[in-house]
């Protein structure tokens, strides 16, 4: 069995895999160009734990076409080496880091110099998951003949929101900063 530190060195940067991204690539790369770090003392702690993020991660989730951009702003600002593992490549990792149950993606893992996991988090913010559970609430019936296309314009107009909303993308990097600041202590 691997160990996440093998996983992490195996994988690609973090640079490579927004390059190759086969969908919701110009979405991420604008997040990427527009979002700023916040002039705050979590980068500075971040530079002194001397830590790598290994990021499970697919190109189809909205959720990394959101968090992905912003995290590799916060690795490149603390100097940390980030790279990405895809979930459906190999399972036996994600399911080690089961979010309720299921292979929710993204999560970033936080590795020390020995590879041992310090921090987690992903895959949304709980501001993102309640704005999601309360779209998704508004759906008809999955046996309503109206459910797919109804569940198609959701994901879109969510998509669209991610892409486009500079406070969804502040209540990443704060909910990230909250979680690592706490495992860090």
């Amino acid at each position: 069995m691997k160990t996440e530190q093998q996983y992490f060195e195996e994988a690609r940067s973090i640079a490579s895999y927004m390059d190759n991204m086969s969908q919701f690539k110009e979405q991420s790369m604008a997040i990427y160009q527009q979002f700023d770090v916040p002039n705050d003392d979590f980068i500075q702690r971040l530079k002194e734990k001397n830590l790598h993020i290994l990021t499970i991660t697919e190109d189809w989730c909205g959720d990394a076409m959101l968090n992905n951009p912003i995290i590799r702003k916060v690795a490149e600002a603390a100097d940390m080496e980030m790279r990405t593992a895809l979930r459906d490549a190999d399972t036996e990792l994600i399911d080690r880091h089961l979010t309720n149950g299921g292979r929710a993606i993204p999560i970033y893992l936080l590795l020390n110099e020995a590879g041992d996991i310090v921090a987690k988090w992903g895959p949304r913010a709980p501001e993102l998951q309640q704005m999601v559970q309360e779209a998704r609430a508004g759906l008809p019936q999955k046996d309503d003949p109206t459910f797919e296309e109804a569940q198609k314009d959701l994901y879109k107009n969510l998509l669209q929101q991610y892409a486009n909303d500079g406070k969804l993308w502040s209540y990443v990097y704060e909910d990230f900063k909250k979680q690592v600041t706490a495992a860090l202590v």
